[in-house]
């Protein structure tokens, strides 16, 4: 499963590891991911969705419908 949140589209970036002597070596920045179920009262049925913390904190801002209808609208939702 890839590391992408299903909500906000976080996912992995690169960038580099910076030494005190400036040596810099590729790492990587992943997302705080989660495998979560939510309920859908409109349709009465539990979703199990990956999503990251920000995801965690729209989906309490504007309830889990509406999160879905604009992340499916983006694209980040199938």
């Amino acid at each position: 499963m890839s590391k992408v949140c299903q909500i906000t589209g976080k996912k992995v970036i690169t960038g580099n590891n910076v030494s005190h002597a400036l040596n810099r070596t590729k790492r990587t920045f992943e997302p705080n991911l989660f495998d979560k179920k939510f309920f859908v009262p409109s349709t009465s049925e539990w979703v199990k969705l990956r999503v990251s913390k920000a995801g965690l904190r729209e989906i309490d801002k504007k309830g889990i419908e509406v999160a879905m209808k604009e992340a499916k609208a983006a694209g980040f939702l199938k």
